[in-house]
């Protein structure tokens, strides 16, 4: 054991991680998606998910302005998708059109279920902690989505 940089630590013990998409809304009525590692489950009664965003990104803008995200646990077929939601931003480019991605309105906000997922949550934002250079958003869950066919993706399948 040796003392070490904090990235570097944590690059060695992330794998293997769970990867997921937030879909949220701008107040044009614009969705958007953004890929997600740091994420996790807050509460089982009620449930809950905490997502956590840069503050520079375009879903935090969203989620400033309108208050509900889906939290989307793609399938290991949606790498593709993860890639271009994790490297482009939605200021510039819209990207349900350009991934050509499946999807119905949800039950809560109308907001994107993902068909190819393994699952979707979706979530009423009641709370939000400042955190460095990042917002967490807490979120309970409202209705949730499982598709038993499908595999979840992890960071590993993105590399």
């Amino acid at each position: 054991m040796k003392r070490e940089e904090f990235s570097k630590v944590s690059m060695a013990t992330k794998h293997p991680a769970r990867v997921a998409l937030a879909i949220v809304e701008d107040k044009k009525s614009k969705y958007n998606m953004i890929t997600l590692e740091w994420f996790m489950k807050t509460s089982i009664k009620p449930p809950m998910f905490a997502i956590s965003i840069g503050h520079t990104r375009y879903s935090h803008e969203c989620l400033q302005n309108v208050r509900f995200f889906n939290l989307c646990l793609p399938s290991k077929e949606m790498t593709e998708v993860s890639m271009i939601c994790g490297t482009k931003s939605g200021r510039d480019i819209d990207k349900f059109e350009e991934t050509g991605v499946k999807w119905f309105s949800g039950r809560l906000a109308k907001l994107p279920i993902l068909k190819e997922a393994e699952a979707n949550f979706e979530c009423k934002v009641i709370t939000q902690v400042r955190s460095g250079d990042h917002t967490i958003f807490v979120g309970e869950v409202k209705h949730s989505w499982l598709n038993e066919e499908k595999k979840i993706q992890t960071v590993k399948d993105l590399m």
